[in-house]
């Protein structure tokens, strides 16, 4: 895990993000969706975020580096500052099954520092990456002494539960479109910034990696996004896609 850079965590920028994407004047709410602001470190007070730095150390990577590998043995703890990484696992054949998107805020690889088993998942950045890196046993020891943090882990954990329960019911239930509709909805939430043509998903996913995370082969993703597109539910570009009838959209992810 070659780091590009690492410092101190101590006396570094504040808290990362800001709480979801930032909506135009008089435009419509954006869909309700675990945001940023919803994010492991945002839920912390000054104090614990402060005793958390204390216990680790800044890191860096550049885009398409690998922070974590599937299988591997490691148990320590990221936090993301800045950037986003991709959660995914990878099938007999090599298929890669993308899991979830991670940004600002997160926390990844707590289950190893739990659960000391294999890692269950790789992390990749999507784009450069900063982070906190926390030993295992510091994480543990700040859990022990901060009861109220370990009740929002748990929360979190149930959270993603649920998240998971949710995709397990669309892949069963809805056909390629509905499923990438339903992804685009997220994107939009967690990742969007309106601008005078829609809600622009700044996220550098590609046709593939989205194909990765509907279950879905890239001939079917781009077949869904053509659908979407001739509907007037989205803009497309090079690894750039802009909603334009967020409600239409919805509609059609349910």
């Amino acid at each position: 895990m070659p780091p590009v850079a690492e410092t101190p965590a101590g006396g570094g920028p504040g808290r990362p993000g800001q709480p979801g994407p930032r909506p135009g004047p008089g435009g419509p709410p954006l869909p309700e969706a675990l945001d940023q602001g919803d994010e492991f470190l945002n839920r912390l007070t000054p104090d614990e975020v402060a005793e958390l730095e204390r216990r680790a150390r800044r890191r860096r990577w550049p885009r398409g580096a690998i922070l974590i590998h599937e299988g591997e043995r490691s148990d320590w703890v990221l936090v993301l500052l800045a950037g986003r990484a991709k959660v995914s696992s990878f099938s007999r054949d090599g298929s890669e099954v993308v899991l979830a998107v991670r940004g600002p805020g997160a926390l990844v690889g707590d289950m190893a520092a739990i659960d000391p088993r294999p890692r269950s998942a790789t992390i990749s950045a999507l784009e450069p990456l900063e982070a906190l890196v926390i030993p295992p046993e510091e994480f543990r020891s700040f859990l022990q002494s901060n009861g109220r943090v370990a009740f929002l882990l748990l929360r979190m954990l149930t959270r993603r539960l649920r998240d998971a329960d949710r995709k397990r019911i669309e892949f069963g239930t809805y056909d390629t479109t509905g499923r990438v509709a339903q992804r685009l909805v997220e994107l939009a939430a967690r990742f969007g910034e309106r601008d005078d043509s829609g809600v622009r998903i700044t996220l550098p996913l590609s046709q593939e990696e989205l194909a990765g995370w509907t279950g879905a082969s890239r001939e079917a993703v781009s077949k869904a996004l053509r659908v979407l597109r001739d509907r007037g539910c989205i803009t497309t570009g090079r690894r750039a896609i802009t909603v334009v009838d967020l409600d239409a959209l919805r509609r059609r992810a349910r």
